[in-house]
């Protein structure tokens, strides 16, 4: 019986961890959204990484050790940074047309395009109900679209805004299948640290040299400060719950951040989406679970 039951506490601390790790990221997507009223999505993306960046190297330099930031595989590091440098793009462009709500039902798509792509690309078999859920998922994509401009508060919005959170899904999840090639035996928290550091590189001469750049207010500087520690409180907290526990046992937990960014989005923005929101976001949550929990079980 007590083998049955050690599991127990390790996987309730996971699963408070990925909670308070999807409430952090959707405090971050709020600062985001609000930040980017009076900010370029790069600018926003830079300033992020310029403020995370020194945490996360003391972090890790603290609790692994300097030579956990040696890595053995820049170049899968190189193009995982390139790729997260246009998904976060995508991401807060799509927060400053879109409802929050809309923005986060979007991006989790991602796991159905990983076992699309897995199944396309890289020759994986899937199963019928695995089809039946990336059509379904993707059916949900069409209910959020159809429904962009409903409910008590309408967007306004040109149709394509609602390509970006799909693109960002698209690109988190070729993200998460280039992980495969990250050669074993590196920490995460090292592999998380030059996430970081690639949107450093690759977004501060766009930036800086491509016109995406306007004076900083003072007056912002808490809600900078605030979007940095939320954002990388939210991918720590994150990891240590895969840490902790089995991504069957949290992974499902991980979508309380669509609920949290409903209530954000209502509470600051009173944004309030259309019935067929809620009846397309509940098949892409239903899709993505079926899928990711599938995936974590094999």
């Amino acid at each position: 019986m007590s083998t049955a039951t050690a599991p127990a506490p390790r996987h309730a601390a996971g699963i408070a961890y990925m909670l308070a790790g999807a409430f952090s990221l959707a405090c971050s997507d709020a600062l985001a959204k609000w930040l980017g009223a009076h900010y370029p999505p790069m600018q926003l993306l830079l300033l992020r990484a310029a403020l995370a960046t020194p945490a996360l190297l003391a972090l890790v330099t603290l609790t692994l050790g300097p030579a956990a930031l040696r890595t053995a595989n820049l170049g899968i590091h190189t193009l995982r940074g390139l790729i997260n440098v246009v998904c976060a793009i995508c991401f807060y462009w799509s927060m400053t047309l879109l409802p929050l709500a809309h923005t986060t039902a979007l991006t989790f798509c991602a796991p159905l395009f990983i076992a699309l792509i897995s199944a396309l690309v890289l020759k994986e078999r899937l199963g019928l109900g695995a089809w039946l859920a990336i059509g379904a998922g993707f059916f949900g994509v069409v209910l959020i679209a159809a429904s962009h401009g409903g409910g008590a508060q309408a967007t306004h919005q040109p149709l394509w805004a609602m390509a970006l959170p799909v693109v960002t899904a698209l690109g988190y999840a070729i993200m998460m299948l280039s992980a495969r090639r990250i050669r074993p035996g590196e920490h995460m928290l090292t592999t998380m640290t030059y996430i970081v550091l690639g949107q450093l590189v690759f977004a501060a001469p766009i930036a800086l040299l491509g016109g995406f750049w306007v004076p900083l207010s003072p007056a912002h500087a808490p809600q900078l400060a605030a979007l940095a520690l939320c954002a990388t409180l939210g991918l720590g907290f994150i990891t240590q719950a895969f840490r902790l526990a089995p991504a069957a046992v949290v992974v499902p937990f991980d979508y309380s951040l669509l609920l949290w960014s409903t209530l954000l989005g209502w509470l600051i923005w009173r944004e309030q989406p259309a019935w067929g929101f809620y009846l397309g976001a509940a098949l892409i949550v239903a899709a993505g679970l079926y899928t990711a929990l599938r995936h974590a079980r094999r």
